[in-house]
């Protein structure tokens, strides 16, 4: 059972007709995504990659039937896009888009709690690798080829050391159930501890590995859940041991402005939740074998 998505979730892709959004749209259909068609104003009743363009996400998911959306829209007009999807029932975006204003971050999580919990829509990223399950789907930016299918769920806010975690963990024979990259942005949609009540749900998860890094709450809003709920076991890396407060590092939102947002507080915090600790990018391998043996 793979989480979000799997071989049968019907994608869409918004910004399709783009350069970035119709190279990945085509990296996504030849890995076995399915993809259901795109959406680009303007192009409506169109064909690209011989998939139908629509005008909106609400005409598309009427003539499709799509459940998720991913979209590849530029940051000024993505919030937009995100709304859009939100307004036409979709279940899950995936918003790709680094950079999007802060202000306009504020104004979709207002927008989206418009809606009961049951039909809010799930927001993945922005700022994000992306969600993959490993042999049937993905969404996203990730090289599927260094992801074994497997029981251990990865989530994360850096896409690379994401890849990172997997190709180590596939060179020893661990495979990965889904991989979801929350974003490294300050406000983004879903959280660790969101991914992590989904991985705790899943039959098919015996363990996840959790790639956190400096700045904002939720590696100890994570530590919290893990202590209180989680019964599988739980590895985590922490990026940036080095980094001086006040200093932003890579990622909006890893900037160190209070207590506990430090690199070495979290692993602590982490560390008195039971978790086991990654020490270096380099013993992702050896650290989950150890876990899962």
């Amino acid at each position: 059972m793979a989480i979000i998505i799997n071989s049968e979730t019907k994608v869409l892709v918004t910004g399709i007709t783009g350069r970035i959004g119709s190279f990945h749209a085509q990296d996504m259909i030849n890995h076995g995504t399915n993809v259901v068609g795109g959406v680009t104003p303007g192009k409506g009743g169109t064909k690209h990659l011989g998939l139908p363009v629509f005008n909106t996400v609400k005409g598309a998911v009427a003539e499709t039937g799509a459940e998720l959306v991913i979209s590849f829209v530029p940051p000024p007009f993505a919030a937009d896009s995100i709304m859009e999807a939100a307004d036409a029932g979709i279940k899950t975006c995936v918003c790709i888009a680094d950079g999007i204003p802060a202000q306009d971050m504020i104004d979709v999580k207002r927008y989206m709690r418009r809606y009961k919990e049951e039909k809010r829509m799930r927001l993945i990223g922005p700022n994000c690798a992306g969600i993959i399950t490993p042999g049937q789907a993905f969404a996203g930016l990730m090289p599927p080829h260094i992801y074994k299918p497997g029981r251990v769920g990865i989530v994360g806010r850096s896409g690379t050391l994401g890849y990172e975690a997997a190709s180590q963990m596939s060179d020893r024979g661990i495979g990965v159930s889904s991989s979801i990259g929350i974003g490294g942005d300050p406000i983004n949609g879903s959280s660790f501890k969101d991914i992590l009540e989904l991985f705790e749900a899943d039959p098919e998860t015996d363990a996840v590995v959790l790639v956190g890094e400096i700045g904002g709450p939720q590696e100890a809003e994570a530590a919290e859940y893990i202590r209180d709920h989680m019964t599988k076991p739980v590895a985590a890396y922490i990026a940036g041991l080095s980094a001086p407060k006040g200093r932003r590092m890579g990622h909006a939102g890893a900037i160190v402005s209070a207590f506990g947002e430090s690199a070495q507080e979290k692993v602590d915090i982490l560390q008195e939740a039971g978790v086991t600790i990654v020490p270096t990018p380099s013993s992702f391998g050896e650290v989950v074998a150890k876990m899962v043996a």
